[in-house]
């Protein structure tokens, strides 16, 4: 170990831009087995690891970094799965620049490891091996039901399974996965990842219940009388408007929309033809990872010209370094410092352009960003045909939540206790939908400690 000061920190490898944009395929390579252990070598094993601490899994990082460079690839494989429901899946999307490596000692000179593309590899390797995650199938007469089958629901639906309890998990789409599967282009995560972890939950003894929309396909009463306690994860995906005139003219769209019909076209399902963007003039108002997938998505579909407009500057914008590079490479432009005022539209309220303001930042505010100052007479237009709006989610509000006293704030988000338990009793909540919209690992922390929660009421 602590071959920091021998080795230089290095990535997975990408593929060229010119090869990527013609497809939804992941850009990333997988490190091999060479690499994975050098790079893993590197670690300084710290006292207190930081990288441990940041993350809201508190992932043992240290531990299997040290396996890994020791090729002890059984050992990593089981850390890396015990105290992550996913890790397949976060090493690939997890924003570790923020979080992990962000925190990584060696950042100061020497370069973070490179922690996702380790943990992806130890899954990957593993899998390519024959390594599984371990259950012990259904041991006890205890039945829970999680509704919504994204990162919140998977989560908890692992840790329950684990604990031998019955998991029956229903969600409103086709395919299980929520977030993960229709919401994250394939470039990010493939679909195949997705959908291979949930057959593991299956294989371990969950039932799952797609197409099953609450207070439509079956009734919140059936669930609850037909289960011990419920789980709900149904995630945020509400859009947040701007707020300005014209928002409904035609060609304007929510990200979640727009990325939801996309894979929806590549899965061969359904979709609202109107998304695809093939030679239109594109537009994304937004900064964060979502702006990302849309502006990166939108490359991919053959639009003629794709810009992210952001209000503050290039060091506030608040998605990952690395989704706002690759973006970059991919052909997407970038204007920042600028705000939306109102959207043009046509005499067939069709948008023509939208009218955005120059911005100053002022001081920071409690959250220790800058503030953002609207510099007055500096509008100005630009012309375009599809404007998209990435400016974050917020949780929706049901009718079966307010109808079986499941209390929810100001904001929509479900209400819980300490333990994760809503207002109804034996009816517990995780994930977006009960702190707002937030990250795929923090989502994943809620869905494992809330089902700790839910294994303490039920076996003791």
């Amino acid at each position: 170990m602590q071959e920091f000061v021998n080795t230089e920190r290095i990535s997975a490898k990408k593929r060229e831009s010119s090869d990527r944009i013609d497809d939804f395929r992941e850009i990333y390579d997988i490190l091999g087995k060479e690499d994975a252990s050098l790079q893993a070598s590197r670690c300084v094993q710290c006292g207190d690891p930081y990288c441990h601490n940041k993350c809201p899994l508190h992932n043992y990082i240290p531990y299997w970094l040290k396996s890994t460079a020791n090729m002890d690839l059984k050992l990593s494989f089981k850390l890396s799965n015990e105290s992550n429901p996913f890790p397949e899946i976060t090493g690939r999307i997890c924003p570790q620049g923020r979080l992990c490596e962000g925190d990584c000692t060696l950042n100061d000179g020497h370069g973070a490891i490179t922690i996702g593309n380790i943990e992806t590899y130890i899954s990957e390797e593993g899998f390519k091996n024959g390594m599984k995650p371990e259950f012990p199938g259904v041991t006890t007469d205890k039945r829970v039901a999680i509704i919504g089958s994204g990162p919140a629901g998977i989560s908890a639906a692992t840790y329950l399974l684990r604990a031998g309890i019955k998991v029956n998990m229903y969600e409103k789409d086709s395919r299980a996965g929520g977030l993960l599967t229709y919401g994250i282009p394939g470039f990010k995560l493939d679909k195949s990842i997705v959908s291979r972890r949930i057959k593991w939950l299956e294989w371990a003894g969950m039932s799952l219940y797609t197409d099953k929309e609450i207070g439509v396909d079956i009734t919140f009463d059936e669930i609850v009388s037909s289960n011990d306690s419920v789980f709900i994860g149904i995630g945020a995906q509400k859009s947040r408007k701007a707020k300005i005139s014209n928002e409904k003219a035609d060609g304007v769209y929510m990200a979640i929309d727009y990325l939801r019909a996309s894979q929806k076209k590549l899965f061969g399902e359904d979709y609202d033809k109107k998304y695809d963007l093939k030679d239109k003039s594109v537009v994304v108002v937004g900064g964060g990872d979502t702006a990302m997938d849309c502006v990166r998505t939108a490359i991919r579909q053959g639009a003629k010209d794709v810009t992210c407009l952001y209000r503050r500057d290039k060091l506030n914008m608040p998605g990952s370094k690395k989704e706002f590079k690759n973006a970059r490479d991919e052909g997407v432009k970038f204007r920042y410092n600028v705000s939306p005022k109102e959207i043009v539209v046509n005499n067939d309220n069709r948008a023509i352009g939208i009218i955005m303001q120059k911005t100053l930042l002022g001081d920071r505010d409690s959250s220790g960003r800058s503030s953002v100052e609207v510099i007055k007479g500096s509008d100005f237009k630009i012309d375009t045909n599809i404007i998209i709006f990435a400016l974050g989610f917020t949780p929706g509000k049901p009718d079966f939540l307010a109808s079986n006293g499941i209390d929810i704030n100001k904001w929509g988000e479900i209400i819980v206790d300490d333990n994760f338990q809503t207002t109804k009793l034996g009816v517990y909540a995780g994930g977006d939908c009960k702190r707002g919209s937030d990250l795929v690992v923090t989502a994943a922390k809620e869905g494992k400690d809330a089902a700790q929660c839910i294994i303490k009421s039920l076996l003791g």
